[in-house]
């Protein structure tokens, strides 16, 4: 599922003169100053670790090894530790997790040359008014823009995917991302099977919610800004999927988590994958797990290529506490919703960090 910022809400009006940052970057290279449709004077300032005036020591994101956690050795410990990241930070890098680097070198191949294709080429899959889907840069729900541009599509369920965009997709591309999506739904079945385990939840249901379920891919371009602390690649917000995949594909760190109300960079490790909590499983672990509040910033340095796989339940799925984990000493602390309703309140509604999750919240005071 797409963040806030890919918000219907967001989608017209100031952005329609700007298609393309990096297009904006590429004919400015030198006396670029930043439109005002970018700016945000009232956010608290980056902590940049590539670039920038502002530093702050990166603090190591918990790793989760997967070959450990689906081993048979000490598999309740495994389970505990990732129960506890997935409650105290809603993050954590996975290693070992048998995505093949020579096949994150082709991703890594073909989305930079897609990037350099001409503003032409790359306008072919622009969004259209009203529409989350597409390529082109971002204004979140206040109408500010995002210094970044993206392509997001949704990949599942096939019939779900429009002709335009994925299948008209550069071939190379087109098949690099088809292999990719495919090693990533079944690395996401695999994790969403041990964060049911880790929270003693029927295995069924999390299979039924999430086997075939929706999913999406964001590929994401950041190009250098001449004053950094003045934009943000992507404002500050949590998924409302299920859970998301995060691959940083040239390297280049730009994710900030909030962690105990501060923001704090993530540097992730080489060829690491970084995997968040989405308002989905918090809702569905009846707020055991913590979907974490994340932002991109950039730099004036280096530019930063990214792409995101959102994990979701099926359209005709209800979204709730899972039904196992509910007891008299453990009541729903959220409503049920069909996946459907939860899709389109989302994508209409004024987001502002974890605002629409806190309307699911069941308010135990209204019947009093």
């Amino acid at each position: 599922m797409a963040s806030s910022s890919e918000s219907a809400a967001g989608l017209e009006g100031s952005e329609s003169s700007i298609p393309s940052v990096q297009e904006l970057m590429i004919k400015n290279p030198d006396k670029l100053t930043v439109p005002q449709c970018f700016l945000r004077a009232d956010q608290e300032p980056p902590n940049f670790s590539n670039g920038g005036t502002h530093h702050f020591p990166s603090i190591p994101v918990p790793t989760i090894d997967l070959e450990c956690l689906l081993s048979e050795e000490d598999t309740n410990s495994q389970l505990d530790n990732l129960r506890a990241i997935c409650k105290e930070w809603g993050i954590f890098q996975l290693v070992n997790h048998g995505i093949g680097s020579s096949l994150l070198e082709k991703l890594k191949h073909d989305m930079v040359e897609f990037y350099k294709l001409p503003i032409e080429e790359k306008m072919r899959y622009q969004r259209k008014p009203g529409d989350a889907e597409g390529y082109g840069s971002v204004a979140g729900s206040d109408g500010i823009l995002d210094w970044g541009d993206r392509f997001y599509t949704v990949t599942n369920p096939l019939h779900q995917r429009k002709s335009h965009l994925f299948p008209e997709l550069p071939p190379s591309l087109r098949k690099t991302l088809e292999s990719y999506v495919q090693e990533l739904q079944k690395l996401s079945m695999e994790l969403l099977g041990a964060m049911g385990k880790a929270l003693k939840m029927d295995a069924k249901e999390m299979e039924e919610m999430f086997e075939d379920g929706r999913q999406s891919v964001r590929m994401a371009y950041y190009p250098p800004c001449p004053t950094p602390g003045q934009v943000m690649g992507l404002a500050p917000h949590s998924d409302a999927s299920g859970i998301t995949i995060l691959h940083q594909v040239n390297g280049v760190d730009g994710l900030e988590i909030k962690k105990d109300g501060v923001w704090i960079p993530a540097h992730i490790l080489p060829d690491a994958l970084l995997v968040n909590v989405g308002d989905i499983l918090e809702i569905m672990s009846n707020g055991v797990y913590r979907s974490v509040e994340h932002r991109a910033t950039v730099n004036s340095v280096k530019e930063r290529i990214s792409i995101a796989f959102f994990v979701s339940p099926k359209f005709d799925a209800q979204v709730g506490p899972a039904t196992s984990l509910i007891s008299p000493e453990n009541p729903p602390l959220f409503i049920r919703v069909g996946m459907e309703e939860f899709v389109k309140t989302f994508f209409s509604h004024k987001l502002n960090e974890k605002s629409y999750l806190e309307c699911m919240k069941i308010d135990n005071s209204r019947g009093s």
